[in-house]
């Protein structure tokens, strides 16, 4: 006997011959009815169908790739929110732990059990909690000695993540930004120093800065900011983005002082989700001493049937990431990380040379100090070429490859480039397929018998709006 209710569907039907799959998914309103879980997974699925596949997303920072037992631990404790501590204290016991072992890769001087640092979703977060905390140690100065605290501002590079401005622009703190040049393709140090005042509670350094890869010279700010405090009376301090710098340099340069083991570093924020290996959305931000952290950024509520402390702009958050880190510290130990970083960085020289021999492209720069590739056009090329690296883009995204072209900050927005960012996961053999590919490409293009309608556009300064990417490094 046929059931009628069959194109109804039921755990039994063939999702693709029930009725429900010749409605277009929802947009507006929430369906009427409900539908079995194999049409509901099928109708989610295929809205992400056509997108690139995360491995052969070379233009995000986080991480895209985990083993089965990370996964799998991470997949069981989906349903923990952080926060609740009472209920899952042994998440929170090891989250500290996760801190500890933070703080200890980047040299903490404290001696304390339980280093000061806290948990973020994201190294944004992370910056936005050291920022926050740089400016309530200069308000609290300025109070002190009787001083106005109403104009505050911070200097950094050009080549700022997007959360500073939005830093900026929420707390209503100026933003002094050192222009990124030709010459000066990192923070120009001298220029940091001459847009410091009275009322500049900390300059941002940057390791690994998302438009190029390169890091700042923290230890040269350090030297100038230490003179420059001498002589003012100033107290202003060092917080450094180590979004991504943060989970390279303790195993590809441990020597390189960067870190707590200078003077004016009082705080360092750092993403998990990024070169910690793990998937988003984690972040950690730490510093040198408690007494570097307002007493008044710690919130204590009564949750739950208990007290809960706690530092960040969000409360709730999830607890399988920090299985998830815990994890590879286990599982890694620092030689592995130490490998798997190194694995990275020689990928990321690799592809660097490779690049470099092609007639059309020169580096950005010709250091590689993390598992990030940028180059650009030869100049004389680009006088003459019918394309833009925005048509590269395109012809590499029909192969399956997200590599980003975008123009450089202000007072170099002329200069467009690409990067790649060689994270766990991207292999020497998938490096060569990427090669092999760009390599196509510039030949199609070059074959070309009429300018792109980017080169077109690029010729008559007109703004070219490229495909959506941004800065975050998310």
């Amino acid at each position: 006997m046929i059931d009628k209710n069959y194109r109804q569907g039921d755990a039994k039907s063939e999702p693709f011959g029930q009725d429900a799959m010749l409605n277009p998914a929802p947009e507006q309103k929430i369906p009427e009815g409900s539908t079995t879980p194999q049409v509901a997974y099928q109708m989610v699925k295929d809205e992400t169908y056509a997108q690139t596949q995360p491995r052969l997303n070379l233009a995000t920072f986080v991480t895209t790739y985990m083993d089965e037992y990370a996964t799998k631990l991470m997949n069981e404790a989906i349903n923990i929110n952080y926060i609740d501590e009472t209920e899952y204290p042994r998440v929170a016991v090891m989250c500290q732990k996760c801190i500890n072992i933070v703080a200890n890769l980047w040299n903490t001087p404290e001696q304390i059990r339980w280093k000061t640092g806290a948990l973020a979703i994201g190294s944004s977060e992370a910056c936005m909690l050291g920022g926050i905390a740089a400016w309530k140690r200069w308000i609290e100065r300025r109070k002190k000695a009787g001083k106005p605290y109403d104009k505050p501002n911070f200097v950094i590079s050009a080549g700022y993540q997007v959360v500073w401005e939005k830093f900026a622009t929420l707390w209503g703190i100026e933003m002094r930004q050192v222009p990124l040049t030709r010459d000066h393709t990192t923070l120009d140090i001298d220029r940091a120093i001459k847009m410091c005042d009275e009322n500049t509670f900390c300059v941002v350094a940057i390791q690994g800065v998302t438009w190029t890869g390169l890091n700042d010279d923290v230890e040269a700010l350090d030297k100038a900011l230490d003179k420059y405090n001498a002589e003012t009376g100033n107290e202003v301090c060092i917080h450094v983005d180590a979004a991504t710098g943060g989970f390279i340099m303790p195993f590809i340069n441990p020597d390189k002082k960067w870190d707590f083991r200078l003077k004016w570093v009082l705080s360092i924020s750092t993403s998990g989700h990024k070169f910690g290996l793990v998937y988003p959305g984690l972040g950690w931000v730490v510093w040198k001493d408690k007494q570097y952290l307002p007493a008044d950024m710690s919130f204590t509520v009564d949750y739950l049937g208990a007290e809960v402390t706690q530092v960040g702009l969000n409360y709730s958050r999830p607890a399988a990431q920090i299985l998830g880190q815990y994890y590879n510290f286990i599982r890694l130990g620092f030689e592995g990380y130490k490998n798997v970083q190194y694995n990275s960085m020689q990928i990321a020289k690799y592809l660097h040379e490779q690049l470099s021999t092609m007639s059309e492209f020169m580096p950005y720069s010709p250091e590689v100090p993390n598992p990030i590739v940028t180059w650009l056009m030869k100049p004389e090329i680009q006088k003459t070429a019918k394309w833009t690296l925005y048509d590269l883009q395109d012809k590499l995204a029909q192969h399956g490859w997200m590599v980003p072209a975008y123009a450089m900050p202000v007072d170099i927005e002329d200069m467009v480039v690409m990067r790649v960012l060689c994270k766990q996961g991207f292999s020497r053999d998938m490096c060569d397929e990427l090669l092999h590919d760009i390599t196509a490409a510039v030949a199609e293009l070059n074959a070309l018998e009429y300018p792109t309608p980017t080169r077109i556009a690029m010729e008559k300064n007109v703004p070219i709006v490229a495909k959506s990417f941004n800065h975050t490094g998310k």
